[in-house]
């Protein structure tokens, strides 16, 4: 995947911002040489901040900017005036993206609203002034809190892709072309294994201007939960989607097998996998007659299925309202 613009696994550093000093500055003007304490607090220090957005759907921009440094906040003043908080680094990351502890792997959040912010890095409090010290037996003290320092941390972000229905099967199973034909996204087809190296997004029209969202999923193999093929790489998209479209060639020596198979590769992954709606289409079945057909279905899982041609426009709409069903119930 060299040369890739997408990227869904980043190691970053960050660094937040250490809190201002506070001030223990004593009041003073013409009339006044002995004045109390108005020692004014220090800023906190800058935030690193996660900040969903709908514009990126990759990790890309973060693949050659690994440092995130926030500002330091400023010290405090006299007159109990409060230094200015350290700037903080807002980094916006597409819907889907989780965050992880480097060092421990616990996931520490995940962004999936547009707009939704979360703190991923505190800054260091700033210091109190003179002010908050001052007591009935101390009415001057010559002493403030020093600012909190700032925090570093290791943190792993990977996306999982954000979609309505993913498309899971064996590579060359025909989930690129079925994506290219009811949907605008141009995914690379061909007729060899792996051709997609990428999941690729596109929007699925139905009826009444109402759409959703597809997911092509690259190919999974069996061991894939064990890392062959493209292993674990892309089976983590798939937790991200509500309905799992399973797809399987109509030219199968056994349809059915191959389901099992697909299942066992996601159960063996996650099985929480499994309490997702699941539905079958059995593609390129433009070669089959009705007879085949009502042979086929005698040995069918027992989930939704259609039989579909993305090539001949072939069951097509039949399948996008097995889908929509499946994603309003």
């Amino acid at each position: 995947m060299a040369g890739s613009n997408f990227v869904d696994y980043v190691k970053i550093f960050c660094r937040s911002g250490a809190g201002g000093r506070g001030s223990a500055h004593l009041y003073r003007d013409k009339l006044t040489c002995k004045g109390g304490p108005d020692g004014g607090d220090g800023g906190r220090g800058g935030h690193i901040i996660l900040r969903g957005s709908q514009q990126l759907w990759t990790l890309v921009h973060l693949k050659y900017k690994r440092h995130i440094f926030a500002g330091d906040g400023g010290d405090g003043g006299d007159s109990r005036s409060t230094g200015k908080n350290g700037e903080d680094m807002i980094v916006d990351v597409p819907l889907g993206t989780v965050a992880r502890d480097a060092e421990t792997g616990e996931k520490i959040f995940e962004i999936t609203e547009a707009g939704e912010q979360c703190i991923l890095v505190d800054g260091g409090r700033g210091g109190q002034g003179n002010w908050h010290f001052r007591s009935s037996t101390n009415q001057t003290p010559r002493f403030a809190q020093t600012g909190g320092e700032r925090f570093e941390r290791a943190v792993i972000l990977e996306l999982k892709v954000l979609a309505d229905v993913g498309l899971v099967g064996f590579p060359s199973v025909g989930k690129s072309t079925l994506l290219s034909v009811v949907s605008a996204a141009k995914p690379k087809i061909a007729d060899y294994p792996f051709t997609t190296l990428e999941p690729n997004l596109g929007i699925v029209a139905y009826r009444d201007n109402k759409s959703f969202v597809m997911a092509d999923i690259p190919g999974i193999i069996e061991g894939a939960h064990e890392g062959r093929g493209l292993g674990l790489r892309f089976l983590r998209h798939i937790e991200r989607n509500s309905v799992l479209l399973f797809m399987v060639s109509a030219d199968s020596d056994d349809i059915h097998k191959e389901y099992r198979v697909l299942l066992n590769e996601l159960k063996q992954f996650n099985p929480e996998l499994l309490d997702k709606q699941r539905l079958l289409a059995i593609t390129k079945s433009d070669m089959l007659d009705q007879e085949l057909m009502d042979e086929i279905k005698m040995d069918l899982p027992s989930i939704p299925f259609v039989f579909i041609s993305s090539v001949a426009q072939k069951g097509l709409d039949g399948l996008k309202d097995m889908v929509w069903k499946a994603l309003n119930q």
